[in-house]
């Protein structure tokens, strides 16, 4: 990247600048507005107003550049306003805006799922669907699933995030602030632990494949019944749940064990997907073929867009009419797609993540032997995250991860936490992010931690 921004409209310098507090007084006068008008239940991570964004920056009411290492929770991967994809819409809209797939059909829509069945793991026959969030993919994967097996149960893991609707919260682990008080949830969803090495008993040596696989399909035996089981749903790499990455092997031999008892294993790759891991899905690392696979967040470029692209037996097996909804696949955000997924051919974004990794990872290595604080560092390519503990043990420290990222957002840099526990400090560059931009971002997250 050039130290300015060309994509989508006027040139943004690629560069962090304060001019003013963090919130400055247009922000503040803005934030007043939204405390009386808009819900309390939204909340909001950085006390600012967006007027612009693009390549690694967002701008503020204010002024103030800051350095952008959330993506808008890993979806603009290709930048705020990437230029195929500005085109893209632009024309689109231009043209129409909606007449509901399911009423007249469109071309665009055809051309995403023709993608997704390109991009996705394995050579086997697909079909996709397209919905409007990752939220509706998932629960239409576990529709699927169970209509093409007849079975009713669906298992998933702890420390998992699918969504907040009501069958999502339930595949959900985290109560607060997700599920606390919004029950009863859908029923038959069993849960089982997840290979975590960071937590696993006994520790990160005793987390093997072959161990954490004996104890979760011997509860799936003996809990639930694999002749009950249409699905078993996890994220290849979790997200929300503390970007968990499982041992070698784990995913393939899960895979395996579906394979095995006719259960549909479906891949949540809604935040890992999209060149965000290095490849272009995170189950390619290991040569995973999931039957299913949900898809959101990064494949629109910022609209929202998601899909369900899985074998064609599978996805056929639900009668006409079975799947769909009015904005489902919308043009607009089918124009967004096509744009952002040219931008990631075109540019090699899986490359780019996996330089974004190269930089990041040593610096956070050394920033880790700094800061016994830090428990845990993991990740692939660009979707990279530290757990902050009580030095010396496991006990989450959610208070030092909240004055980190406090610390940076006062400096000009977006981070974001997660975890089971909030306990976790987790980075989603945009994959089009300079070097340089990148590297002094890591600088103001050194300083936070210097000041701790």
């Amino acid at each position: 990247m050039t130290a300015h921004s060309t994509v989508g409209g006027p040139a943004l310098a690629q560069r962090r600048q304060l001019v003013t507090e963090i919130p400055g007084p247009a922000s503040r006068e803005l934030l007043d507005r939204r405390q009386r008008s808009v819900a309390r239940g939204l909340s909001h991570v950085l006390p600012v107003f967006v007027t612009a964004a693009g390549g690694g920056v967002v701008i503020d009411a204010d002024g103030n550049s800051l350095i952008d290492l959330g993506s808008g929770i890993a979806v603009t991967s290709v930048g705020n306003s990437a230029e195929l994809v500005v085109t893209r819409v632009t024309e689109q809209v231009a043209s129409f805006t909606h007449t509901c797939f399911m009423v007249a059909p469109y071309e665009g829509y055809v051309q995403v799922c023709e993608e997704l069945n390109r991009l996705t793991p394995g050579s086997h026959d697909k079909r996709s669907a397209l919905f409007n969030s990752g939220a509706e993919a998932v629960e239409n994967a576990v529709k699927i699933a169970r209509h093409a097996t007849g079975r009713q149960a669906v298992v998933v893991f702890d420390h998992a995030y699918h969504g907040r609707t009501n069958l999502t919260m339930a595949l959900t682990a985290k109560n607060m602030p997700y599920k606390d008080g919004f029950g009863p949830f859908a029923g038959e969803v069993y849960r089982v632990p997840m290979a975590y090495p960071f937590r696993w008993p006994g520790g990160a040596a005793e987390c093997t494949a072959e161990r954490a696989l004996d104890v979760i399909t011997g509860l799936i035996h003996a809990q639930v019944g694999e002749n009950r089981v249409a699905a078993v749903l996890i994220e290849p790499i979790l997200g929300e749940g503390g970007f968990i990455v499982p041992p070698d092997g784990f995913l393939p031999g899960l895979a395996q064990y579906c394979r095995d008892n006719g259960i549909v294993f479906i891949a949540d790759e809604i935040q890992s997907g999209f060149c965000r891991t290095g490849d272009w899905f995170a189950c390619d690392h290991e040569g995973v073929v999931p039957d299913l696979i949900t898809t959101a967040k990064g494949i629109a470029g910022g609209l929202p867009l998601a899909g369900v692209t899985g074998r064609a037996e599978i996805m056929d097996s639900v009668h006409p009419g079975g799947l769909g909804g009015t904005f489902g696949g919308n043009p607009v955000a089918c124009a967004a797609a096509l744009g952002s997924i040219e931008t990631m051919t075109k540019e090699d974004l899986p490359a780019a993540a996996r330089r974004i990794g190269e930089i990041m990872l040593p610096r956070l290595r050394m920033l880790a032997e700094r800061n016994p604080v830090i428990g845990d560092l993991r990740g692939r390519g660009a979707m990279i995250a530290i757990e902050l503990v009580k030095p010396g043990t496991t006990e989450p420290d959610a208070a030092a991860a909240g004055k980190v990222a406090k610390a940076c957002h006062a400096a000009g840099v977006i981070v974001l936490t997660c975890g089971t526990y909030g306990n976790v400090l987790r980075f989603l560059p945009p994959l089009v992010m300079s070097a340089e931009l990148l590297n002094e971002g890591l600088d103001v997250l050194e300083e936070a931690f210097a000041n701790l």
